[in-house]
Order: C-alpha cells, then structure tokens, then sequence
C-alpha cells in the first residue's frame, strides 16, 4: 500500500483524486506506523517551510518518512516534499530539514517575479523511469518562492528555467521528487503519477499502463 502522509498540506486532496484517477491503491494518513510499514511514501506539500516541518514533528511522521526513504521503499516528494528532503531552507529565518540530501534551498533572487507561479517546462537531464512517456520540455505547473540547491549534481533529475536554471526534479535510488505539482499539470501529471505507482509495484488504470 502507498501511504500518502497526511500533516496537513493544502494539497493532499488534489493529489488523492490524481492517484484516484491512475488506479493507485493507497491510504492517506497521520499515523506514523503506517509510513513506517509502507510499500511507497507520498509525501505532498504547500505552503512555508517552518510549518511543514512543524507539522510533520507534530505527527510524527518525520522520523518515519526518513527511515522508509533510508529502507529503500520508492518516495515522492511534492513541492514541500523535495524542499524538505534537504538539510534547511533559507525560508523562515533559516529552517532545519529532514537531511535526507546534502543541499539547501534558497529563496529567488531580487528581480523575479515571486511565486513564480503558472505552467513552465522541465528538461529531463537523465532517463528516469519517472519520466516514462513524458516529453522532453513537457509543461507542468509550479507554484514556488524558493527552490532547491543540491549538493551532489547527480542529485538532479531535471531543471526549469525562470531567469535563472533551477532544480525541478531530484531523485537518489528510489527517491523521486517534483517542485512542480503533477496534481495540478493534466495528463502529463497524471503519468508521473502513474510511473510512481508502477515504481511502487501497482499496475496503473488501462490509460496509464
């Protein structure tokens, strides 16, 4: 089963009604044994760094998302899901994160236009089988003020381009992760989804597979 990890975020409804529509068999949750049991770890997110990270100690659930990343059990990580897979982020007066990957996220420079916010594409800069069926330079839709700096560039999966070339999607082994929102970009969103879950061992719908 997907545990998809409940602490609060804006967007967890979006993404069940995504996983919905691919046939996931899933369960969204609060409760740390659950995670930690887990086939595959869904960690969605919106909002400001300090309250995610409250929110996932006030669950609990931290310490359980990062031993199930470290058993090796497949991860994705949505928007707040890949910032806080690093050791901090500049937002909120300087906020430790979970240290899953060396790196920290930083806010965008002076001059652009913040969140950067609406459709953009993503150069995929390895094969990733997240990415099975997706176009290179395929559209998906961001919402971000801050965006990620990962230590070790082969930490980077795929990049944006928003007057400066950002990190837009990361993976390690089994660990994916999107700044954009697969939620919220149509079928192209919907086919991450759907090589999510077939990376966690499920068959997607008939459309997807």
């Amino acid at each position: 089963m997907i545990a998809v990890v409940d602490y609060g975020a804006g967007n967890i409804h979006s993404v069940a009604r995504a996983l919905k529509r691919v046939g996931a068999a899933f369960d969204v949750t609060a409760e740390p044994a659950a995670v930690a049991a887990a086939d595959a770890v869904i960690l969605p997110g919106v909002g400001a760094a300090a309250d995610t990270m409250r929110g996932l100690r006030y669950a609990r659930v931290d310490d359980p998302v990062v031993a199930a990343i470290a058993r090796g059990v497949p991860y994705l990580g949505i928007c707040m899901g890949l910032q806080v897979l690093f050791d901090r982020s500049e937002e909120d007066d300087d906020t430790p994160c979970l240290g899953v990957l060396p790196g920290d996220v930083v806010r965008f420079p002076e001059g652009l236009e913040v969140p950067h916010m609406g459709w953009n594409q993503v150069r995929q800069v390895e094969n990733s089988p997240l990415f099975a069926g997706v176009p290179q330079d395929a559209n998906f839709y961001f919402v971000h003020s801050y965006f990620a700096r990962p230590s070790d560039p082969a930490r980077v999966s795929g990049t944006t381009d928003y007057g400066l070339e950002f990190t837009s999607v990361v993976r390690r082994d089994h660990l994916y992760a999107t700044q954009f929102h697969p939620e919220k970009s149509g079928l192209v969103g919907l086919r991450i989804y759907a090589n999510f879950i077939r990376l966690a061992g499920q068959t997607p719908a008939p459309e997807f597979d």
